[in-house]
C-alpha cells in the first residue's frame, strides 16, 4: 500500500507527461527531465496533456507504486507552477498533494502550520505567575 506520510519528499512535474508511458517512462522523465532519482523512495507527481488524469509514481524498495487518478468532470484547475521558467519541478508537502489530487488549490486553504515547538515544564511560557 502507498501511504503519504509527512517525510516524504514530494515532486510535482510543472509540465504535463505523456501518459502513454507506464512506470520506465516516467522513471525515465523523473532521470531526465527532472534530475531525479527514481528509487530514492520520493513520490513524482504527473498530470497529462488534458489536465484530466494525475499519474503518481514512487519506490517503495520492492518495486514501483503507479497509481492513476482520472476525473470523470472537469480538469485539475490549479497545478503548481515553478518559480523559474526552467523549474522541471516543485517540492509539496504531504497535506498539500492531497489538496491537490482533490482538484483544489494548495496555497488557498487555511491549515495549521506544520511544526509547533512544545514546550518544556517549568518554561516561561507555561509558568502562569
Amino acid at each position: 500500500m502507498l501511504a503519504l506520510t509527512p517525510q516524504m519528499r514530494i515532486f510535482v512535474a510543472v509540465e504535463p507527461a505523456d501518459f502513454r508511458c507506464g512506470i520506465d517512462g516516467l522513471a525515465a522523465v523523473c532521470r531526465q527531465k527532472l534530475s531525479q532519482d527514481p528509487l530514492s523512495g520520493a513520490v513524482f507527481v504527473f498530470r497529462n496533456r488534458r489536465g484530466q488524469s494525475v499519474k503518481i509514481l514512487s519506490y517503495d524498495g520492492q518495486g514501483f507504486w503507479l497509481c492513476l487518478k482520472r476525473l470523470s468532470v472537469g480538469r485539475f484547475k490549479h497545478w503548481p507552477l515553478g518559480a523559474a521558467p526552467d523549474q522541471a519541478s516543485v517540492s509539496l508537502l504531504a497535506r498539500e498533494l492531497l489538496v491537490l489530487i482533490w482538484n483544489g488549490d494548495t496555497k488557498a486553504p487555511l491549515m495549521a502550520p506544520d511544526w509547533k515547538k512544545v514546550e518544556q515544564a517549568g518554561s516561561p511560557a507555561l509558568d502562569p505567575g
